[in-house]
């Protein structure tokens, strides 16, 4: 009798455990790395070669050179020299390292060529590489020749390490990575201009087709939309929309109204309000700048 009870208990548990408990392979799906955040935030560069050489193939996100220091190689080069950004600060490789890697490609008949970035040179991310254990965010850049007038084109490349305090990168936020990283690399006002561009173009074509129609209706109706819309304006400055983790797109448009760009990176998207910038991913506020 005891034996029996024995074995139905557990079988009993083991069948509540499956209904009210979620699995451990579920939470961790549900669970947005930051590694996946931050892929989603810089849209990598994909580049090309035949026998003309090395070319862009699609572009990346635009980003703009904020300090000098960051020690680049040709395209063409095995060799990746790897810059430190540390508290403010960058700490470009040693010219012994760089020396050595040159005298390196000797052997292979070929002169090591390095430079500078300097500030204000625009550049495409090329990978992205989060590890918490050592609590770096190692950047790939390549130079954007046609945006800096480079000729002949290099396409210059370089890895930039941007190291974190112990222990705090596992804590923090993609905002606070991403305003780490835009100290050094911030994305380019010709980025964003260019997505403000491809909106409105296909705002315009919305309009142009689906507009006409409600020209002849509106002018009767048009007086009291307006009149009446002081009030609503007075109700929410008196009433402050809140912003919470989790929303979705419907949500914060209901709260803050459309937005007046929207920036479109496959699994995430970014509202960018006057002051405020709301990231989504997998349709789900994820950040809130």
């Amino acid at each position: 009798m005891g034996l029996k009870l024995k074995q139905r208990i557990p079988a009993s548990i083991a069948i509540l455990c499956a209904v009210f408990m979620p699995s451990p392979r579920a939470s961790a799906q549900a669970t947005v790395s930051l590694q996946e955040q931050l892929v989603a935030q810089y849209k990598l560069v994909k580049m090309g070669s035949d026998t003309s050489g090395y070319s862009v193939i699609e572009q990346g996100t635009l980003l703009a050179v904020q300090k000098g220091g960051i020690l680049g190689v040709p395209y063409s080069d095995q060799s990746v020299l790897s810059t430190k950004y540390e508290n403010g600060t960058v700490h470009t490789p040693s010219t012994l390292l760089s020396k050595g890697i040159g005298f390196g490609m000797k052997k292979f008949g070929k002169e090591q060529t390095t430079k500078l970035f300097p500030k204000g040179d625009k550049v495409y991310p090329m990978k992205i590489d989060v590890n918490l254990e050592k609590d770096t965010v190692l950047v790939g850049i390549v130079a954007c020749d046609t945006c800096n007038k480079t000729d002949p084109t290099t396409y210059n490349k370089a890895n930039v390490v941007f190291q974190f305090p112990k222990g705090t990168l596992a804590k923090a936020s993609a905002g606070d990575v991403e305003d780490t990283i835009g100290q050094l690399l911030s994305i380019s006002e010709d980025s964003q201009q260019q997505d403000q561009g491809g909106q409105q173009q296909g705002q315009n074509q919305g309009q142009g087709q689906g507009g006409g129609g409600g020209q002849g209706g509106g002018g009767q109706g048009g007086g009291g939309g307006q009149g009446g819309g002081g009030g609503g304006q007075e109700q929410a400055q008196s009433e402050p929309q809140t912003i919470q983790l989790g929303m979705t797109t419907d949500q914060v448009q209901q709260a803050l109204g459309t937005p007046t760009k929207i920036v479109n990176l496959g699994p995430k998207q970014i509202y960018v309000y006057k002051d405020l910038k709301v990231t989504f991913f997998g349709g789900k506020v994820v950040d809130v700048q």
